[in-house]
């Protein structure tokens, strides 16, 4: 892999990751759309690591407050306790997502590498964000989150295994539907990505070892760093954003983004 090639994507997952546009679907649509090759699922893992070292950085007093919860009620369930239920709500949130991805890798994900797939995917779930943020009320924070709220928000993330879903989008999809206030909905979905992102890339980075591919594991480790500062920067965005605004940009470029695959995939653009 070529050097820009890696800052490219890298850069790439970093901006599209915490923006509900679906991070994966363009780190595929890269190699589709560009004369780079297919950069692989596993390059795809380890940038995304580099994100989730960005929400560790922008959220770490609410990650203290978790740990400290924690330790606080030596590790029990005791929710009385904000810091260790918010930690426990994302640890029930994040099963789903494990059980799915494992069950999902037993048939691997090269499948689902489509363009036409994105295409619908992307324009589908942005019909849907829509609605839940034109029409789901703003009354809760993370605060008022039950085990239900997680585990329907956990369940929904599953369905960021298929590519152009968005991980982000459908958890804060869910959210709102709940009745989650934006900000909040937003903050909920980057903390649950720690767990998620973490335990992927772990399997990678042990892959990787074992193959002893050091090329590779060299390229890991500098799309890990590009990805982490423009993580960091759309992190910032879509916090500022949502202090006053919508997710309506974000969903009117996922239609025309979709419409525009569809489109070249049944040939109407050819």
């Amino acid at each position: 892999m070529t050097n820009l090639q890696l800052i490219l994507i890298s850069a790439l997952q970093g901006l599209t990751e915490f923006l509900p546009v679906s991070s994966s679907g363009h780190l595929i649509l890269f190699s589709k759309f560009t004369t780079f090759p297919d950069q692989g699922a596993e390059m795809d893992v380890s940038v995304h690591v580099g994100s989730i070292i960005a929400v560790i950085i922008y959220f770490w007093r609410e990650i203290w407050e978790m740990l400290k919860g924690l330790w606080q009620t030596k590790f029990l369930p005791l929710f009385s306790n904000q810091g260790a239920k918010l930690a426990w709500l994302i640890i029930i949130a994040t099963i789903p997502a494990v059980v799915a991805g494992l069950a999902l890798k037993t048939y691997g994900l090269e499948n689902l590498r489509s363009a036409k797939l994105i295409g619908w995917t992307i324009s589908g779930y942005a019909i849907l964000l829509y609605l839940a943020d034109k029409f789901g009320k703003t009354i809760r924070t993370t605060k008022e989150l039950t085990i239900k709220d997680a585990i329907l928000i956990g369940c929904a993330q599953c369905l960021a295994l298929i590519p152009g879903t968005s991980r982000s989008g459908i958890t804060i999809t869910t959210a709102r539907l709940l009745g989650i206030q934006r900000r909040e909905a937003a903050k909920f979905s980057m903390l649950l990505s720690i767990p998620t992102i973490a335990g992927a890339g772990l399997l990678v980075a042990l892959s990787l070892w074992q193959s002893g591919e050091w090329g590779n594991i060299s390229d890991a480790c500098h799309g890990i760093a590009y990805s982490f500062v423009a993580s960091l920067g759309a992190i910032f965005i879509m916090m500022t954003w949502l202090k006053k605004w919508t997710f309506t940009p974000f969903v009117i470029y996922r239609l025309i983004l979709g419409g525009y695959l569809l489109l070249n995939a049944y040939g109407y653009l050819n």
